[in-house]
C-alpha cells in the first residue's frame, strides 16, 4: 500500500494481496489503449489519496490467465475487492464512476453520494479532481474507451489485412493456432468454431507484430481474438460465446453462404420458404406483438434493426450498413438495438421471415441484410429505391450515369447478369473477362430504360455490351475480344 500502484505479474500473487482483506483495486489495462493511459492517471492519483488500500495493475494481453478468472473482454477495466470478496467492478473510461465505487470500498462516502466531476473532492481528494475535470473537457476521447481509432495505416498495410481478413470465408485472428492456442479467449472461440463445424482459417497475431498492431486500428476492436465473416468483422470472444449461445451465430454462417454440417439437411428446406416478406411463420406471434412491430418498423421512413447503435455498433454487419446508409446521405434514419430487447429480437424473425440482423426497411418494407443492402449499393439500385421513395433527390441522368461508371473501376454494361447473361455478345465479354482473371462491376442495362438509352446517347456507342476502365469507355465485344486475342486486354484492365 502506501499510496501507490503496484504490477502484478501472477495470479497467486493477486490471491495473496486479495485474502489479506484490505480494499483492493485491480485495473485492467493495454498499453497501446489510449482511454487506459488516461484512466491510469487517474488511478494513480486515486492510489494516493487513499493509501490504505492496494491498487494493482495487470496488463490484459501479457496475463490473460488472469484476464479469465474475471471475464475480462476489453479495457480499462476494473474489479473491486473487499474483505477478500469480488464486490463490483467497472468497465470503460468513467472516472467518476471509478472513483465513487474506490471511495465505496475504501469506506469514505456512501453509496447516496455519487462522484461527478464538478464534485468530486467528495469522494476523493483534491489530487484526482484536476486530473478528472481534464479528462471530462473531452469526454468524447473516452466514449470508445476500449477501442483503437482507425487511421495511421500505410496502403501497403490495409491491402495486407485485407487480403487475411478475405483469405478465408470464415477467417479467426488469434493467439496462436487452432491447434495450440495460447490465450484462453482463443481457445474458447476455436472451440465454438468447430462445435459449428464450420471450415475456417486463422492468423497467430503473436508471430507478426505489424499484423497484430495494425488490425487493431484496422477493425477499430482493441483485443484478440477477432472473428471475421465474409470479411466483415463479428467481434471477440464474448459476442462469439453470446451469438453461439443464442444460435444466431449459426444463423450468420447459414445466410452468408458457410454451409456447415448440421446445416446441410435443412439447407432445402430453407431456400424452399424464401426470404423476406411476411411469411406463414408470423402467425405464431401475438397481436400485440405483431402491432408492436409494425409500429417500429414504420416508425421511420428508413428503418434499421442491428445489434447496437449506428453510433457504436456491436456488429461488422450493423456497422456496414450504418455506413453506407451514411454514404448515401441518409443522416436521418431510424435504428433498433435488437441486444436491448429479445422480444422484439426474436419476434421480428418470424415476422419478416429473416434469421439474422443487422435488417433494413424502407416505408415499411424489407430490403434485406448487410449483404444485399451492399450489392444494391455497388449496382447503383440502393440509390435508385431510395430516390424512388423520396428519401434522397433523384439525381440528374447524367450523373446519375457517371456515377454508375465510376462505381468500379472496371464496369460492364450488359443485357443480364454475368451469371446469367441475355445475349450472345455480353456472355463473350463476360467469359473474357473471367479467363483474364479480371475483377467487374456490372449493371442489367434490360433493367432501366433510362440508364440504357442515356448511356447510349453519353458514350457515342449506340449498342451493349459496352464495358468502361477508370471511367472510360474501352468499347463493346468486337473491341474486348480483339484485345483479348492480342493479350492488351488483361494489361489495360489492371494497370
Amino acid at each position: 500500500m502506501g499510496g501507490s500502484v503496484k504490477d502484478v505479474a501472477s495470479k497467486a500473487e493477486l490471491d495473496n494481496v486479495r485474502q489479506s482483506g484490505a480494499p483492493v483495486i485491480l485495473h485492467f489495462w493495454a498499453s497501446w489503449c489510449d482511454a487506459s493511459k488516461q484512466m491510469d492517471q487517474v488511478f494513480s492519483h486515486l492510489a494516493t489519496d487513499f493509501p490504505r488500500a492496494h491498487f494493482l495493475r495487470v496488463e490484459a494481453e501479457e496475463y490473460p490467465d488472469i484476464s479469465e478468472a474475471y471475464s475480462v473482454s476489453a479495457v480499462p477495466f476494473f474489479v473491486f475487492f473487499k474483505d477478500g470478496k469480488n464486490v463490483d467492478r467497472l468497465e470503460g473510461a468513467d472516472p467518476s464512476s471509478l472513483a465513487n465505487k474506490v471511495a465505496k470500498v475504501a469506506g469514505s462516502i456512501t453509496s447516496a453520494e455519487p462522484a461527478a466531476p464538478a464534485s468530486l473532492g467528495l469522494a476523493a481528494g483534491p489530487t484526482v479532481l484536476e486530473t478528472v475535470k481534464e479528462i471530462a473537457k473531452d469526454p468524447g476521447s473516452l466514449k470508445a474507451e476500449d477501442r483503437a481509432k482507425p487511421g495511421g495505416l500505410t496502403d501497403a498495410i490495409k491491402e495486407c489485412l485485407e487480403q487475411l481478413i478475405n483469405s478465408h470465408p470464415v477467417m479467426l485472428f488469434m493467439k496462436g493456432s487452432p491447434e495450440e492456442p495460447r490465450c484462453g479467449f482463443s481457445r474458447k472461440v476455436v472451440n465454438i468454431l468447430k462445435e459449428e463445424k464450420v471450415q475456417f482459417g486463422s492468423f497467430d497475431i503473436l508471430s507478426d507484430n505489424e499484423v497484430r498492431e495494425g488490425l487493431k486500428k484496422f477493425s477499430n476492436w482493441p483485443t484478440y481474438p477477432q472473428l471475421y465473416c465474409k470479411g466483415e468483422l463479428l467481434g471477440g470472444s464474448d459476442i462469439v460465446i453470446a451469438m453461439h449461445e443464442s444460435g444466431e451465430l449459426e444463423e450468420v454462417f447459414r445466410d452468408h453462404g458457410i454451409t456447415t454440417v448440421n446445416a446441410i439437411d435443412s439447407k432445402e428446406i430453407r431456400d424452399g420458404a424464401g426470404k423476406g416478406g411476411i411469411s406463414s411463420n408470423s402467425t405464431g406471434l401475438s397481436q400485440a406483438l405483431r402491432s408492436r412491430l409494425e409500429g417500429l418498423i414504420n416508425s421511420h421512413s428508413v428503418m434499421l434493426f442491428m445489434k447496437g447503435k449506428p453510433e457504436q455498433p456491436s456488429c461488422g454487419f450493423s456497422g456496414k450498413v450504418v455506413e453506407i446508409l451514411k454514404q448515401e446521405n441518409i443522416d436521418e434514419f431510424g435504428s433498433f438495438d435488437i441486444l436491448s430487447d429479445d422480444e422484439v429480437r426474436q419476434g421480428l424473425k418470424l415476422y419478416s421471415n429473416w434469421s439474422s440482423y443487422p435488417q433494413l426497411y424502407i416505408n415499411g418494407e424489407l430490403i434485406g441484410g448487410s449483404d444485399i443492402v451492399l450489392e444494391m449499393q455497388k449496382s447503383g439500385e440502393l440509390r435508385k429505391v431510395l430516390s424512388e421513395k423520396g428519401m434522397i433527390p433523384k439525381p440528374k441522368l447524367e450523373d446519375r450515369l457517371r456515377e454508375l461508371i465510376n462505381s468500379s473501376k472496371v464496369m460492364l454494361f450488359m443485357k443480364g447478369s454475368p451469371e446469367s447473361p441475355r445475349c450472345g455478345f455480353s456472355s463473350k465479354v463476360v467469359n473474357a473477362l473471367r479467363e483474364e482473371g479480371v475483377s467487374f462491376g456490372s449493371f442489367d442495362i434490360l433493367t432501366d430504360g433510362e440508364v440504357r438509352e442515356g448511356l447510349k446517347r453519353l458514350s457515342d456507342w449506340p449498342t451493349f455490351p459496352q464495358l468502361y476502365h477508370e471511367g472510360e469507355l474501352i468499347g463493346g465485344c468486337d473491341i474486348v475480344m480483339e484485345m483479348k486475342n492480342s493479350g492488351s486486354l488483361k494489361s489495360t484492365l489492371t494497370g
